[in-house]
């Protein structure tokens, strides 16, 4: 997920200024904010807290323009509580923007 990196980096920048502490901050507290809801998707159990979190970590990603967590969140919210194969694919998506900062 290099591009989706590259694509939130620039839009971090750009936000930032480019000042590359700013945009280490900013990259830190969206990346703990989408782990956070990741974390709340794969804890829910019904319906309405699958919704919330698929909903929140949605606007997230929007807010940034950061559009492979984008379509991973909406495709969350159109499939049903505790789905593996989209934690999974977020869990990998959210490891690969902190491995390749």
């Amino acid at each position: 997920m290099a591009y989706e990196g590259d694509s939130l980096d620039a839009n971090l920048a750009a936000a930032a200024g480019h000042n590359p502490d700013l945009v280490r901050e900013l990259r830190m507290a969206f990346l703990e904010s989408a782990e956070h809801h990741v974390d709340l998707l794969g804890r829910a159990r019904c319906d309405g807290n699958w919704q919330v979190a698929a909903m929140r970590l949605k606007g997230l990603a929007a807010s940034f323009h950061a559009d492979g967590l984008l379509a991973l969140a909406e495709e969350a919210v159109e499939t049903v509580p505790g789905d593996p194969a989209v934690l999974r694919r977020l869990r990998q998506m959210l490891d690969d923007l902190t491995v390749n900062p």
